[in-house]
């Protein structure tokens, strides 16, 4: 006798979530390791080592894991995401936060998942259910309260702005150009070979590197192959492998909870105590992703296979009256 198929996707469901919380808490540990190498290596050069390193490790893995060539069917989201999200996205966000203070770039680089929610309902047919919508607003609030509070004075160059702005605009086309791949290729296939488009993208940049890299402390090259192997190599793949199993909107707004890790991070690493400004939104950040990831109890009733949906009195038949 078999027993009903509820374990499967309750198990999977798990492991999605598990996954992006890897993710997140590794993309907000790239904080901490940008500021380090950033003081030594140059926005083109730290992207290019970065992605020499991700690319090493990704490979790596494939090749223990046996991994084919992705099919056809995946290359055009493959090649637009490598472009944008891995090559382009990295630079002018590398670029940009040189040019401005750390609560400017967090404003602006914030408006990537509301972009991903917009492009995701009009390009893949997203649903935007109220509860995303309430939590990507709570989070939003949350992360301008951040960088309100970790705002400097020495002002914004409009060229950092613009540099930020770009950023969020290609993480967003990265990730809504990413998902459909994800329908015939594996998160490793599509995050490998995404990872090789964007370090080719950043080869111009090939002589800085080699420069920068015979000048710069060991410290600083660390964390450049630290960034590599983990916001790179590990989390992007723990993102594809989410990605793949809900929509984009969702995972866009799972990131909201980056810019709380970063204060939590910044304040074990870096010395950085924050103020209550700075814990308020971070707490306003964490509130909207619970709220985004919620569902009401209809679709999590709808979401167990053989769930009967539950009925209202009127709709009780007449033996139960």
């Amino acid at each position: 006798m078999s027993t009903p198929p509820t374990a499967s996707p309750r198990r999977a469901e798990m492991l999605a979530a598990a996954a992006a919380a890897v993710t997140v808490v590794l993309w907000a540990s790239a904080f901490v390791s940008i500021r380090s190498a950033g003081d030594a290596y140059s926005p083109g050069a730290l992207a290019l080592g970065r992605l020499l390193a991700g690319a090493l490790t990704l490979g790596v893995i494939c090749l223990v894991r046996r991994e084919t060539w992705p099919p056809r069917s995946a290359w055009h989201g493959i090649a637009i995401s490598g472009v944008l999200w891995f090559g382009f996205y990295m630079v002018a966000l590398n670029w940009g936060e040189q040019q401005v203070d750390a609560g400017t770039a967090a404003l602006v680089v914030n408006t990537g998942p509301i972009l991903i929610a917009l492009l995701g309902s009009r390009l893949l047919g997203d649903p935007m259910p109220p509860r995303l919508l309430a939590g990507m607003a709570v989070s939003f609030a949350g992360a301008v309260t951040v960088g309100l509070s970790m705002s400097g004075e020495g002002g914004s160059s409009v060229l950092g702005v613009v540099l930020c702005l770009l950023a969020a605009v290609a993480y967003a086309g990265g990730v809504v150009a990413q998902k459909p791949a994800l329908g015939s290729a594996s998160p490793l296939q599509v995050t490998t070979f995404g990872c090789l488009v964007g370090a080719v993208v950043c080869l111009p940049f090939a002589g800085l590197l080699v420069q920068e890299a015979a000048k710069a402390p060991a410290s600083a090259t660390l964390n450049m192959v630290y960034l590599g192997v983990f916001p790179t190599a590990l989390a992007f793949t723990t993102w594809a492998y989410a990605l793949s199993r809900t929509t984009a909107s969702r995972m866009g707004a799972t990131t909201y909870a980056a810019p709380a890790l970063v204060v939590l991070m910044s304040w074990l690493f870096l010395g950085e105590v924050p103020g209550p400004l700075t814990l308020a939104g971070g707490a306003l950040c964490l509130a909207g992703v619970a709220v985004s990831r919620s569902r009401s109890r209809a679709a999590a009733r709808a979401a167990v296979p053989g769930a009967v949906p539950e009925q209202r009195p009127e709709q009780a038949p007449d033996s139960a009256r």
